[in-house]
C-alpha cells in the first residue's frame, strides 16, 4: 500500500511495572495485568475498545500473553504471542501499529513481559542447536583480527564487547568512552523510580567493576530483569473521539529490519552485533518521514537506544545517524548524549540500569518518550510539535526496530489526562495497582474466575 494510503497512528496510553531482579517474586500474568491496567487508566478507556493486541515474551509457554490479558477481559480479540529476541516488545509494538496504520482497527495493545533467569542469557531448549549459534561462530572468529585478540565471557557481552573493540581499534575510542557512557546512564538512572539499579554510578566505579569481558565491566552490561511493559496505539480519529488531543504521541514513522549477508560474510564484529541493520533501518525510518539522506537528526532531541552493553550504545550512535562513523567517542566526550547536550540518550537510565526484560524492553522504551520521562527541552523550538524522539530496539539472530516519535499539531492542553486518571505523576512515582484500578478498566466480558487468581 502506497505510504499517502496508510493513516496517522498515536500511542495514547502506556504502563509499565517496576523492574526487578529476577528471583520469581511476579508472575508473568499479574505484571502483565499491572501494565495492562495502568496503560489503559492512562489513555481513559477500557479494554472494550482494544480490538486487537500482541504480546511479547522470550521465556514462558504459549499463549502467556492470552492468560496475562484475560484479566482485563475476554473479548474474542485476536491476540498475538511474539518471540523476536530482545526487539520482542518493539516487535509486538510494530505489528499493533500496523494493524491500526492499514486500518484494520482503530485500536490496538501492545503488552511484553518477561520472568527471567538470574545470571546471563541461556536457552530453555538444551537438546538444540540455538538460532544465534552462527552469530557466535562468526564473532569469535573475527577475535583474531582484533588487537585485543581471543576473548572471553559470556556470549551476549562477548559479541558486543567485540564490537566496541572493532570501533576502538578503527576510530580511537578506548575503554574509557564506554566507562563514560554507563556512568551516564546510571546517573540518568538515579531519577527513574521504575528502575531496577539506582546507584549512579560513577565512571572510576564503572571501571572498578568485575571484568565480564575484555572490554566490559559489570557495570557496562545490563543485568536480566522480571517486568511488564504497554502501550496502546490508535488511529486519528480515535484521538479526537475520546478527547485525547492532550496527551496523545504521533508514530511519525517505524520500521524492522533484519539481518542482510554482510552479517557474516564481512570481516566485521560490528555486522554481527546488528551495525547495518540498525543503519538501515534508521535510514528507511527518516526516509518514511520525508527527510532526505542523511538528514532529520538535528530535529531529534531524545533517544532511547538499546545499550544491552555500552560497547552497543557507542556503536549505535553512528547508526542511527547522531554523528559521523569515527566521532562517537568524540559524541560522549562532548557530552552530547546526556542533558545540556545536542541530544539526551536513554534518559530512563537505559538498559545498563534500567534493566532488560527482554520481552518489555521495547515497550518501555516508548513509555518512557510518549509517556510523562520526557527531556527537558523537547518544545523550546518555534515548530509547536516540538523535536522528534528516536526509539532503537535490537535482538540478535535478529532484528531492529527503529521508531520516530512527535507531538502532534493538534496538541491540546489542559483537561484530564493520564496523570489525572491514575491519581498522581507515574514520571515520578512508581505504585502498583488493585483490583479497584482493574474494575475501572476491564471489559464487560471479563472473568471472576481469572480475576480470583490475580496476584497484584
Amino acid at each position: 500500500m502506497p505510504q499517502n494510503k496508510f493513516q496517522r497512528t498515536f500511542i495514547i496510553g502506556c504502563g509499565c511495572t517496576a523492574f526487578i531482579k529476577p528471583r520469581g517474586q511476579r508472575t508473568t500474568e499479574d505484571m502483565g495485568l499491572e501494565a495492562g491496567t495502568k496503560a489503559l487508566l492512562d489513555a481513559g478507556i477500557t479494554y472494550d475498545a482494544v480490538q486487537t493486541a500482541f504480546v511479547g515474551y522470550c521465556y514462558g509457554d504459549s499463549t502467556s500473553g492470552q492468560r496475562a490479558l484475560y484479566g482485563l477481559g475476554m473479548t474474542g480479540i485476536p491476540i498475538t504471542n511474539v518471540n523476536n529476541n530482545c526487539s520482542t516488545g518493539s516487535t509486538a509494538l510494530f505489528h499493533a501499529n500496523n494493524a491500526v496504520k492499514s486500518g484494520l482497527v482503530e485500536c490496538a495493545l501492545a503488552l511484553g513481559f518477561e520472568r527471567m533467569a538470574a545470571g546471563s542469557l541461556g536457552t530453555n531448549f538444551p537438546d538444540r542447536t540455538p538460532p544465534t549459534l552462527l552469530f557466535n561462530k562468526r564473532t569469535i572468529d573475527l577475535e583474531k583480527t582484533l588487537t585485543s585478540g581471543t576473548n572471553f565471557g559470556p556470549g551476549a557481552p562477548r559479541m558486543f564487547g567485540n564490537a566496541g573493540q572493532e570501533y576502538m581499534d578503527k576510530y580511537g575510542a578506548e575503554v574509557k568512552h564506554l566507562a563514560m557512557i554507563a556512568a551516564k546512564n546510571h546517573a540518568h538512572s538515579v531519577k527513574n523510580p521504575y528502575s531496577q539499579f539506582r546507584n549512579g554510578w560513577t565512571v572510576e566505579q564503572v571501571l572498578q567493576a568485575p571484568k565480564i569481558t575484555a572490554q566490559l565491566t559489570k557495570f557496562m552490561c545490563s543485568p536480566t530483569s522480571d517486568g511488564a511493559a504497554c502501550c496502546i496505539i490508535a488511529s486519528e480519529d480515535f484521538v479526537h473521539a475520546h478527547g485525547l488531543e492532550n496527551q496523545a504521541i504521533e508514530i511519525v514513522a517505524q520500521g524492522l529490519e533484519t539481518d542482510d549477508p554482510a552479517a557474516y560474510d564481512t570481516e566485521s564484529a560490528m555486522e554481527v552485533a546488528g551495525y547495518g541493520m540498525s543503519k538501515r533501518c534508521a535510514d528507511k525510518v527518516f526516509k518514511d518521514a520525508g527527510f532526505a539522506d542523511g538528514e532529520g537528526r538535528d530535529l531529534v532531541g531524545v533517544v532511547e537506544l538499546h545499550d544491552c552493553f555500552s560497547a552497543n550504545e557507542l556503536i549505535t550512535y553512528p547508526a542511527l545517524g547522531l554523528c559521523d562513523l569515527d566521532e562517537a567517542h568524540k559524541m560522549v566526550e562532548r557530552g552530547d548524549n546526556t542533558y545540556g547536550g545536542k541530544y539526551v540518550v536513554n534518559p530512563s537510565g537505559g538498559l545498563e540500569a534500567k534493566g532488560h526484560p527482554l520481552g518489555a524492553t521495547g515497550l518501555v522504551q516508548l513509555r518512557n518518550l510518549a509517556g510523562p520521562m520526557q527531556a527537558p527541552g523537547l518544545f523550546d523550538i518555534s515548530d509547536k510539535r516540538g523535536k522528534l524522539g528516536l526509539v532503537h530496539n535490537i535482538g540478535i539472530g535478529g532484528a531492529v526496530v527503529v521508531s520516530l516519535l512527535r507531538r502532534p499539531e493538534f496538541y491540546k492542553a489542559g483537561g484530564i489526562d493520564g496523570p489525572a486518571r491514575l491519581g498522581y505523576n507515574h514520571a515520578h512515582e512508581c505504585r502498583p495497582v488493585t483490583l479497584a484500578d482493574v474494575d475501572k478498566v476491564k471489559s464487560k466480558k471479563s472473568s471472576k474466575f481469572v480475576l480470583q487468581h490475580a496476584k497484584l
